[in-house]
């Protein structure tokens, strides 16, 4: 058995960034073998992930990358508001953003291999283990031109492209690149705040528009006006649906006046080239995660219960 020095402690704590204790146990464990210590460190810190990936991580931060003509939107996932203002939870959402410009799916970016070597599911789980709550990358879009610009938006960011919010948008056009820039991140910036939920009437999901024509129906139905008047009622209602719901209909936020159909054709005009809207993506953080409600009173009269 190697002796445990100060040395080879500093030498693991160095190569596994554990805690210097944690560092000594896993020595002592492994009689002294430094690989099969920081083996056993690893094993320990995916069993604590383990523990802890129960708890419903509904913070954390949305963030955003743009290479070229391409950009990705990546949503990763912490217990606490706390903890997404880490620097090391950021950096390593910066990373997976970085690496998200490179796949095309949630569990490609998931496998993908990170600058430490490991994957960024097994990079979270350490992750994990040092900063002692759950976490884990939840979601990803990537999108991409051929010819024009994919530019991102982060609303209220608290740091260099990661914020609550986030917002990509993809022009394909083939004039000029900074005037196009200007267009997608204002474009960005009202799909932020209007949150549209879809580019276009077709775009819409069949059952979302099936269940808002059936609502509205039901409710017109309720005025005992004859059926023929309520499909009519429904009908024009449903036009005001699509004009609110759908991104290309609705009224431009910074003017309060125009489409953003029409703020794309007049800036088509203006730099005399044509320019298409081929896709957006929006990522609000959190969103669809059944938050639980936290009973402070309960959880600390269970604790004096137990002790």
């Amino acid at each position: 058995m190697a002796q445990i020095t100060a040395a080879l402690v500093k030498e693991l704590r160095e190569k596994t960034s554990a805690g210097m204790m944690d560092c000594k146990k896993a020595l002592n464990e492994t009689g002294g073998d430094l690989n099969a210590a920081a083996d056993w460190l690893r094993t320990k810190g995916i069993a604590k992930a383990d523990k802890k990936a129960s708890r419903i991580a509904a913070e954390g931060l949305v963030a955003v990358a743009i290479s070229g003509s391409t950009g990705a939107l990546v949503e990763v996932n912490s217990e606490t508001d706390f903890v997404a203002r880490n620097d090391g939870f950021q950096a390593a959402v910066s990373e997976v953003a970085q690496l998200g410009l490179t796949v095309n799916s949630d569990k490609e970016l998931a496998s993908a291999v990170t600058a430490s070597g490991v994957n960024v599911t097994e990079m979270f789980k350490k992750l994990v283990g040092k900063i002692g709550e759950n976490m884990s990358f939840r979601r990803m879009t990537r999108l991409s031109v051929s010819q024009g610009v994919v530019a991102g938006y982060i609303h209220n960011a608290v740091s260099d492209g990661m914020g609550k919010i986030g917002v990509l948008v993809a022009l394909e056009s083939s004039g000029d690149n900074e005037k196009l820039e200007v267009l997608a991140k204002k474009i960005a910036m009202h799909i932020a705040a209007t949150n549209p939920l879809a580019l276009s009437e077709n775009d819409l999901d069949s059952s979302v528009v099936d269940k808002e024509r059936a609502m509205l129906k039901a409710e017109a139905l309720e005025s005992g006006k004859p059926e023929a008047i309520v499909d009519k009622m429904v009908e024009g209602r449903m036009k005001k649906f699509f004009k609110e719901s759908v991104l290309l209909t609705q009224t431009f936020v910074m003017d309060g006046e125009r489409s953003v159909s029409k703020v794309i054709e007049d800036e088509a005009e203006n730099i005399n080239s044509d320019i298409k809207m081929v896709a957006f993506s929006r990522m609000s953080l959190g969103e669809g995660i059944e938050k639980k409600e936290e009973n402070f009173a309960a959880e600390v009269a269970a604790a004096v219960a137990s002790s």
